[in-house]
């Protein structure tokens, strides 16, 4: 009897130095999930949780209802590379120097798939990448249907990507293993069926990045059935669009809408998801997008511009183990580069010395802290569907909570009140009553300017920098550019 209780105390002190040792699943669950949800071209006002009764979004609402929304989420440059550059690095598009569409960005940077690699994350892209580029001498779009070669993945080890293509219909990708492959359908379905799968056989933690091509043009390619559920004929135009255009927006709206509640519905397939796996407390959610669409206001189409429609995105951040399970109104300003080191805040992640963005995770549930009063705005090289001789120019600028200032290179260009002045029809600058409040908006962008090291220098100045090409007809400046005319 003596020596059965001998071994069975031995028992118990082996079993209680095996539990110490091992990490129980609280204290593997100190690192959450983290999963990006990237739309392309999805602008702010275009989901029903901030207000639009047009589009539906129920999936998305839901998933705002429980997250912290970002009010004033602002693509630091509103276009495809630079964006994707900024989110990848924390890093501003003159210092990772994707400031143009198709450039490559450097093997050196350090980069979110590396920094959650290092720290024992297992990481995977889905989708489009664009950040692969081509060489000068190479045709302008000659990396888009190419594979991504492995050392240029910049971390992520599960792969199912394709550089760029916006043909969603039946699309082509390749795998880690660079095997062309082909998304059956619509190809964010087959897209989050594989995010879906990535989850169910990832074990704690992982960082997965979902990166749809949608509602990015051409707007008329969502499936049947989406583009059957909005009648164009009821639906809102904003007041900016111009009269002689509103028909056209309301045909272009309701394609681009109908790919919105397509992405909806995936949205909501990946939710279920997260809450059968048994994950969702400690798994952070992001949905957000690079940029926004014109959409016809002002009469044009696509981004680059400084107006709401082109640099406001939806911005969404749920983590219920931290910032609970309620709806967080966030009005500050976010910009690009803060989304690594805020990602990485909230997973008690270190954050590198190379990164420029602020992390505004403490700031969420304490309004006090939040360390950003003003989102810097630029375009140093105007290109493509916003080039020169389209009426591009090069401009420097600051969205605050309120207020909308940018300048050219010669000067002042535009100041919006966006509390009195929602849509951005009044510009203010120059006027002898807002002479204050341009004067604090100017200090504040050369502050920024100072802090990021940028100089406003013109855009051939960049691109010899960067001993970068100008791709097609991009360079050529109209008489207007000299003589600072134009809208």
């Amino acid at each position: 009897m003596k020596k059965a209780l001998q071994i069975s105390g031995l028992l118990l002190v082996a079993f209680a130095l095996v539990y110490c040792i091992q990490p129980s699943k609280t204290d593997k669950a100190i690192k959450p999930n983290v999963i990006f949800i990237l739309a392309d071209q999805w602008r702010a006002e275009a989901v029903g949780y901030a207000g639009n009764t047009d589009v539906k979004t129920p999936n998305i609402d839901r998933l705002a209802s429980q997250s912290a929304v970002f009010k004033t989420a602002v693509s630091t440059m509103p276009v495809c590379t630079p964006y994707r550059g900024s989110l990848l690095t924390g890093q501003y598009p003159l210092k990772h120097g994707l400031f143009y569409n198709d450039k490559p960005l450097a093997n050196e940077a350090l980069t979110m798939g590396e920094i959650f690699k290092e720290n024992g994350y297992r990481t995977g892209y889905i989708g489009k990448w664009h950040v692969n580029g081509h060489k000068n001498g190479e045709g302008a779009f000659s990396a888009r249907d190419k594979p991504v070669p492995r050392n240029r993945r910049q971390g992520f080890d599960y792969w199912k990507v394709r550089e760029v293509t916006h043909d969603y219909n039946n699309s082509f990708y390749f795998d880690e293993n660079d095997r062309k492959l082909t998304w059956e359908g619509y190809d964010a379905f087959p897209q989050t069926d594989s995010a879906i799968g990535f989850i169910k056989k990832s074990k704690d933690p992982f960082l997965l990045v979902l990166s749809w091509g949608p509602p990015h043009n051409p707007y008329e390619t969502a499936p049947e059935k989406y583009q059957k559920m909005y009648d164009r004929a009821k639906l809102k135009v904003r007041p900016n669009v111009p009269k002689e255009m509103q028909d056209s927006a309301r045909k272009i709206l309701a394609q681009y809408y109908a790919h919105c509640t397509a992405l909806d519905d995936a949205m909501g397939k990946l939710m279920k998801t997260l809450d059968e796996q048994g994950i969702a407390e400690n798994t952070i959610v992001v949905f957000t997008s690079d940029h926004g669409d014109m959409l016809l206001t002002r009469g044009v189409f696509r981004k680059q511009r400084p107006w709401d429609e082109s640099i406001l995105v939806p911005m969404l951040i749920r983590y219920p183990g931290k910032l609970g399970k309620k709806q967080i109104a966030v009005n500050k300003p976010f910009g690009t580069p803060d989304i690594l080191p805020t990602l990485l805040g909230l997973s008690g992640i270190k954050i590198p010395g190379s990164v420029d963005g602020e992390d505004v995770s403490k700031g969420i549930l304490s309004p006090e802290k939040y360390p950003i009063d003003a989102a810097l705005i630029m375009l140093p090289v105007p290109f493509h569907e916003y080039n020169f001789s389209n009426g591009g120019r090069e401009y420097r600028g600051v969205r605050t909570e309120r207020y909308t200032y940018a300048r050219k290179l010669n000067g002042p260009w535009l100041l919006y009140d966006n509390k009195t002045d929602p849509y951005q029809e009044k510009n203010l600058i120059n006027k002898p009553e807002c002479k204050d409040i341009q004067q604090q908006l100017e200090a504040t962008l050369l502050k920024k300017l100072k802090e990021t090291n940028d100089q406003f220098l013109p855009a051939d100045a960049y691109m010899k920098l960067w001993n970068y090409n100008y791709d097609n007809r991009d360079s050529l400046r109209p008489q207007s550019y000299y003589t600072g005319l134009g809208k």
